[in-house]
């Protein structure tokens, strides 16, 4: 069976809901019509021209890749400029695009999670937890005398707005009984009692669960299945909580590494760059708790120190940050060291294990498309001089 674009984003969108990226961050579809059909999908960490030449080359109907093609707001997409070229390029060759980039940092089996376990970290956890999404909890009072299927009918009205999803589980609720009382005016309609009459009803209790973001479109079906003029309800936002997922990982080395060890790990289980990898800190000082984070680092060197990392393995440091943590680190005792890798290099792991999760997604809905991660090395930088053994001294 064939499937369609819009379902391909679908399955993309929950595994890497596009809610879970930070607000600077553009993620989810850029091109494609959403009713054409894909068989082909190419994975890859940018959408760069060499990318795009690959994807056309094999046939491709969607590129999945992880940083963004139009971050910055533009006022054009002509073909005149690189940008507006790359998407003729795709619309052309009826190809979409669509990115997975800090909401796949995030995810559980993402960008973290796998360089997590490519560095054979065990007991990870968030090194930047995220908040549990919002909830709201819906109470609505509904006869039960009028007819049996009403509660049922009311829990199916809100499941299908969204409320009562509960990790795999759905349509959760929970109900009791209990008296109700009111009176209804001149001008009322009711649907038990009558005008100006006090009227007993025993009523069911029911509560269900929903993301405040879908707190609209709840009550308006609560409203819409409910066979009272007036329905009896409340609305209560529920205490916020870290979830399982978040930015970057700490985990446990099982045995120990040096820090050397460690980088030399590093540089084996990662593509190969001009860069290669950079480590500060004494060669033979002790590991056990690492962090992790694919992709520019150094913003969350304060988380870091906190979670206890023996050392922090991420890219794109920079000198002035590195340095002034060394030294405090230096100051204090010695950790956390550094460890830092090509930007392209860490998040290149993540593209094997999307492109399995996507074909897996897709199995239990009885389709499949054909998969490829890209092997093109996208990383800006080309080569590298070594510093000469005897040189000026600085």
């Amino acid at each position: 069976m064939s499937v369609t674009l819009a379902e391909v984003v679908r399955l993309l969108d929950r595994r890497y809901p596009p809610r879970t990226a930070e607000s600077w961050d553009r993620v989810g579809l850029v091109a494609g019509d959403p009713d054409h059909p894909v068989r082909k999908v190419l994975f890859a960490v940018d959408p760069v021209a060499t990318v795009v030449d690959e994807a056309l080359d094999w046939g491709a109907d969607l590129i999945v890749t992880h940083h963004p093609l139009l971050l910055r707001g533009v006022h054009s997409v002509a073909a005149t400029e690189f940008k507006g070229a790359l998407l003729h390029r795709l619309i052309r060759g009826d190809c979409a695009l669509y990115t997975a980039h800090t909401n796949a940092d995030a995810a559980t089996g993402g960008v973290a999670d796998q360089l997590a376990t490519l560095l054979g970290l065990v007991d990870t956890r968030p090194l930047v937890p995220q908040a549990a999404e919002s909830l709201d909890k819906h109470v609505v009072f509904v006869p039960v005398e009028r007819t049996a299927a009403l509660v049922d009918a009311l829990v199916d009205a809100l499941a299908a707005a969204g409320a009562g999803a509960l990790g795999e589980y759905s349509r959760c609720a929970w109900t009791t009984t209990g008296e109700g009382t009111f009176t209804p005016s001149d001008a009322a309609h009711p649907t038990v009692g009558r005008a100006g009459e006090a009227a007993q009803v025993v009523e069911a209790r029911v509560e269900m669960v929903a993301p405040r973001r879908l707190r609209g479109q709840v009550i308006a079906a609560m409203r819409a299945a409910h066979p009272y003029e007036e329905p009896a309800f409340d609305v209560l936002e529920l205490a916020t909580w870290d979830g399982p997922t978040g930015i970057g990982r700490v985990g446990e080395l099982d045995p120990p590494l040096t820090l050397r060890a460690l980088a030399e790990r590093v540089a084996a289980v990662l593509p190969a760059t001009a860069q290669g990898i950079r480590y500060a800190g004494p060669d033979d000082a002790t590991v056990r708790t690492v962090a992790v984070l694919g992709g520019s680092g150094d913003s969350l060197f304060d988380q870091v120190r906190a979670s206890g990392a023996d050392a922090y393995v991420t890219s794109d440091l920079r000198h002035h940050p590195a340095s002034e943590l060394r030294e405090r680190a230096e100051f204090e005792g010695g950790a956390p060291y550094l460890i830092d890798t090509a930007h392209f290099a860490s998040e290149w792991p993540w593209l094997p294990g999307a492109a399995r999760a996507l074909v897996d997604d897709l199995a239990a809905h009885g389709t499949t498309v054909e998969t490829r991660v890209s092997t093109r090395r996208t990383d800006p930088w080309t080569g590298r001089v070594p510093s000469p053994s005897e040189g000026p001294t600085p």
